[in-house]
């Protein structure tokens, strides 16, 4: 199957199965999605991350966490898309929720927190919310 948005794709499985109080989520695996993965379990956002296979038809498995039964990631939303890319200079990265949230950004360094990009005097396309 061809995804135009692969990152949008991500976001939505991860909050569907949030939603579903699944454990894991399993997805096709990229180095964006696992660089993605990688800030979300650094953030505390997931259990942890796994590419199953390497080469073609690679998987990645998240795991998800739970306090209780409330799911961490309370909210994820793609801000940059396909048909309107949306930049910010060094000073302009968005704060998500007072700071509560992270901002995921693509700078030419790789893809970072907003507030690693703002240290590093960064900018880049940004790509999503998370909550």
């Amino acid at each position: 199957m061809n995804i135009s948005d692969p990152i949008a794709d991500m976001l939505t499985r991860i909050r569907n199965a949030s939603l579903a109080r699944h454990d894991d989520v399993v997805l096709p695996a990229s180095r964006t999605k696992l660089a993605i993965a990688r800030i979300l379990k650094e953030e505390g956002f997931i259990e942890d991350f796994s590419e199953t296979r390497a080469g073609p038809g690679a998987e990645l498995r998240l795991t998800l966490k739970y306090v209780g039964r409330v799911p961490v990631v309370s909210g994820l939303k793609r801000v940059s898309k396909p048909g309107l890319r949306v930049y910010a200079a060094k000073t302009d990265i968005p704060r998500v929720l007072g700071g509560l949230g992270i901002v995921i950004v693509s700078t030419s360094q790789g893809i970072m927190t907003g507030s690693r990009a703002r240290k590093g005097q960064l900018g880049g396309e940004v790509l999503a919310y998370v909550w």
